[in-house]
């Protein structure tokens, strides 16, 4: 059924969505979330002050749904008119030489994480630093701190 032929008190039944789905459908063209909430409004005699109240909302609800898309160009389109078109065969030999990959980055990960392990002795002037930077400080055993309580 097409949304020119709707009566208002069926689209009033349908949500946002179905609605901008349904315009986007028919439409045949991208719009962007102000136009297409727009429309809706106009559809449903909404007052005005209904654009300001609830086109967050609106974008939120199109965010979530995975039947639309928003573009590159912060226009609103079904995803069903964005397949694509990379066929992504997977065999057993595929699968094997992934585990192999795997692995090696795993090894090689581990070999990274012993060379990069802490060295102090590296960094004579960051010890330095924090040595002056601490000089002036006291340490209070937990007895101290209650009495100062």
């Amino acid at each position: 059924m097409s949304l020119k032929t709707m009566k208002k008190e069926d689209l009033e039944l349908l949500s946002n969505k179905d609605i901008a789905f349904m315009i986007l459908e028919e439409g045949k063209r991208k719009l962007n979330t102000a136009d297409l909430f727009n429309k809706i409004i106009k559809l449903l005699e909404l007052p005005e002050s209904t654009f300001e109240k609830k086109i967050a909302d609106f974008y939120t609800a199109l965010a979530t749904d995975k039947r639309f898309i928003l573009l590159d160009n912060g226009k609103w389109d079904l995803r069903s008119n964005h397949t694509s078109d990379k066929v992504i065969k997977v065999s057993d030999d595929d699968d094997e030489d992934e585990n192999e990959d795997e692995n090696e980055d795993e090894e090689k990960q581990e070999d990274e994480i012993e060379e990069d392990s802490f060295d102090d002795t590296e960094d004579e002037d960051y010890d330095d630093d924090t040595n002056e930077e601490l000089k002036d400080l006291v340490v209070i055993d937990e007895d101290e701190m209650e009495l100062e309580e």
